[in-house]
């Protein structure tokens, strides 16, 4: 079966996934060098503490300059913000194209023109509230001091197979509220017959959160909660420094999209929740984790797993980790989904070649190789014992 790999319909919430990454520091005495030399360390200062620049008004997402900060030279970590902004924006520059640029400013017009026209129903939905949003005792794991914060949240997930993770996330109350969002934006759009940009390109129904004002909401959901649990769980796939996102709801039932093909999504780490309402079918079936040379491998019965959505429980895996939707058999689901995404991660993976910490195809071809080695080590070994013996 051939896997898909899902797109966003719209154009990209954030650009660049293309940042020079190298282990050259420059010698510059805190100010920007010149613009041939500009690097980022390969590897990042987890200690340090990055600047925010969400007041800046920018052509790139104030996250990205955020989690980019942490791989300056270590020169230019504590040289003044301004210096730091410039440096970066001249990097992402270099590894975007106009054309990229453009459609990014065509689609912050978009944006802006639906957030200046639409009028929410609830507010407070467009701040992040924890305390409203979470249920107990996902606030109370992340609310743990530093020390043991780690162990808080491991203690809430489950793992009910290799490399998926589940947890009570979402309070009933902001399902209800979010769902009523949801229903009174397409109501809007309805009305006044908009032309709205849809998830991505497997899903005909639901709507783009990030594109009525919700940005922000989803950057604090990310960056203060996803990217804690993927440092933890998915560190192999860029899980520590995830710097953007594309946030949305999906639509399922008899007159919605009916289920959803076998494919991996456009992220590196996916955050899937039910938010209702009530209905049969739907589970979400697994396949496997791979890259992209071995997508559409075979697959083996230890990979296969079928998980069944419960309101407001969350499921969070890989974007590698191949999956789909079965039939929604009646009544109507809706679910949020946040495809988390790391620039640094998709730049060091243009210069690798296999993924033996995640793809499982890559595990069983490096295995082979070491059995074939293995036996041909022993046949040598026979082969001069026999000559010895002679």
């Amino acid at each position: 079966m051939a896997v898909e790999r899902g797109k966003d319909s719209s154009l990209p919430p954030t650009s660049p996934a293309n940042v020079a990454v190298t282990n050259g520091i420059a010698t510059s005495g805190g100010l920007a060098p010149s613009n041939a030399n500009y690097r980022l360390r390969l590897n990042p200062n987890q200690d340090h503490r990055a600047d925010n620049y969400d007041d800046l008004g920018m052509e790139f997402t104030p996250l990205l300059f955020s989690s980019l900060e942490r791989y300056l030279p270590p020169n230019l970590l504590d040289v003044s913000r301004d210096t730091k902004y410039k440096y970066m924006r001249d990097i992402l520059r270099r590894y975007s194209t106009e054309g990229e640029r453009t459609r990014e400013q065509k689609h912050k017009e978009y944006r802006q023109k639906i957030v200046s026209n639409y009028q929410p129903l609830y507010r407070e939905l467009y701040t992040m509230n924890p305390s409203m949003f979470f249920v107990p005792s996902f606030l109370k794991a992340f609310n743990a001091n530093e020390k043991t914060k780690d162990e808080s949240i491991k203690s809430i997930m489950s793992e009910p197979a290799p490399g998926v993770y589940t947890c009570d996330m979402l309070q009933p109350r902001f399902c209800e509220m979010l769902l009523s969002e949801v229903e009174n934006f397409e109501k809007w759009v309805h009305e006044t017959k908009f032309r709205i940009m849809r998830p991505n390109t497997m899903n005909k129904f639901g709507a783009v959160l990030d594109d009525f004002g919700m940005q922000g909401t989803l950057d604090k959901l990310m960056e203060d909660f996803i990217r804690h649990i993927s440092k933890i769980f998915f560190p192999d796939v860029g899980g520590y420094s995830l710097d953007s996102h594309h946030g949305f709801v999906v639509e399922y039932g008899m007159d919605r999209d009916v289920e959803l093909g076998f494919h991996v999504d456009d992220s590196e780490v996916t955050l899937n929740v039910c938010l209702g309402k009530q209905f049969t079918g739907g589970e979400l079936f697994f396949r496997g984790i791979r890259c992209e040379k071995h997508v559409n491998s075979e697959t083996y019965p230890e990979e296969i797993f079928d998980y069944p959505h419960a309101p407001g429980r969350a499921i969070i895996h890989r974007g590698r980790h191949r999956h789909g939707a079965r039939a929604t058999t009646s009544g109507h689901r809706i679910n949020l989904l946040l495809w988390c995404r790391s620039s640094v991660f998709r730049e060091l993976k243009k210069h690798k070649k296999e993924f033996i910490n995640f793809c499982g195809e890559c595990k069983r071809e490096k295995k082979g190789r070491l059995l074939h080695s293995v036996a041909a080590k022993k046949k040598e070994l026979l082969v001069v014992e026999g000559d010895v013996a002679s």
